[in-house]
């Protein structure tokens, strides 16, 4: 069983920046491919940026540009450098793994395991 945990939310004004972290607990962590997803109240969740297991990674238009994934296999983790932060950038963040190492979409339904989430406020 893969356990994540989201940390670096928080509060910043329009044009800052922050750094999320995603740490996997469990086997096999390195064969997985790894998401970020987003949802703000009373929208559906938005994959937004993806990375396989051999570091290809794909961006959602809305955050091309502005946020990087990335990923250090001997810590378990993942990262997310969200920079030029915007007030529709607010939500709830949140970290997935798949097994499938081979495709990073940004779908929700690839993946199979999920962290709690961290929030993300941006104030104009």
């Amino acid at each position: 069983q893969v356990q994540l945990v989201e940390s670096g939310g928080g509060s910043v004004q329009a044009g800052g920046s922050l750094r999320l972290s995603c740490t996997a607990s469990g086997p096999m962590y390195s064969t997985y491919s790894m998401g970020w997803f987003r949802q703000a109240p009373g929208k559906d969740r938005e994959g937004f940026a993806a990375i396989d297991s051999d570091g290809t990674v794909s961006y959602a238009d809305s955050v091309k540009g502005r946020f990087t994934i990335s990923r250090d296999n001997v810590k378990k983790t993942i990262y997310l450098q969200m920079n030029s932060l915007q007030p529709e950038d607010t939500a709830s963040y949140y970290c997935a793994a798949s097994r499938n190492p081979y495709c990073a979409p940004l779908t929700a339904s690839h993946y199979n395991y999920w962290g709690q989430g961290t929030q993300v406020t941006v104030s104009s």
